[in-house]
């Protein structure tokens, strides 16, 4: 959650709190109407809601933010309530499975925090031995702004260990992410747009590397 994001919920938070006790203790009971009293408590109904949702799910589940990408841990478990829903859906915006079928992680900008876009040319390092550990497959998914894929003369719109992805000699992975093709690299390419773009990482079964939280995927670093 955004330093922004989090005062605005404080701030909800703070003015439902200063009405309810504005109601209570110091309205002047004579100049109340139904229709006012509806019209306050259906605004600090939605604001307490909100507040509600966004506590529970910091208690209830764990949002974590690494290399500049984010998941939530929790998603999809038996005996989720609504709040936590309602909290994933408002804090990470990604498919609800349980753990052990799928994890997903999002990003929209690099490992320095700057704004991923077309108009720049970024490497995404796997290590040796290093790529995201599952029992099914892996893919990292091209969007742009809107979520939407990238049209590109390649058809491509992800790439993962059913691509055929081209290793170095010392046996890592690079994955090429820009809006033109790197020469010779076109077969660990992820095509972008020219615009601003997201990507998504997607683990099928993943390994207890992932669901222990010890897997660290890589960050997305812009080169030249």
């Amino acid at each position: 959650m955004s330093r922004t994001y989090t005062y605005f919920i404080t701030l909800v938070g703070a003015v439902c709190v200063f009405f309810i006790i504005r109601l209570f203790f110091f309205a002047d009971l004579s100049s109340r109407t139904v229709q006012s009293d509806v019209i306050q408590g259906i605004l600090i109904g939605f604001g307490l809601a909100v507040v509600t949702v966004q506590v529970y799910g910091r208690l209830k589940g764990t949002v974590t933010k690494t290399n500049g990408w984010t998941t939530m841990y929790g998603c999809g478990e038996p005996g989720n309530g609504m709040f936590f829903r309602a909290a994933q859906a408002l804090v990470f915006v990604g498919p609800i499975n349980v753990p052990q079928e799928s994890m997903y992680w999002f990003t929209n900008a690099d490992g320095a925090g700057q704004t991923l876009s077309g108009t720049q040319n970024y490497l995404m390092h796997f290590p040796a031995g290093q790529l995201p550990p599952n029992d099914a497959f892996w893919s990292l998914t091209m969007g742009d702004a809107k979520n939407r894929f990238v049209p590109n003369p390649l058809k491509r719109y992800n790439v993962g260990d059913r691509l055929g992805l081209v290793p170095n000699a010392d046996g890592s992975v690079d994955v090429y992410i820009q809006h033109d093709a790197p020469a010779g690299h076109e077969s660990n390419w992820l095509p972008a747009p020219t615009g601003n773009f997201i990507l998504w990482l997607r683990v099928y079964i993943p390994s207890a590397a992932i669901l222990n939280r010890e897997y660290k995927i890589p960050p997305v670093v812009k080169i030249t």
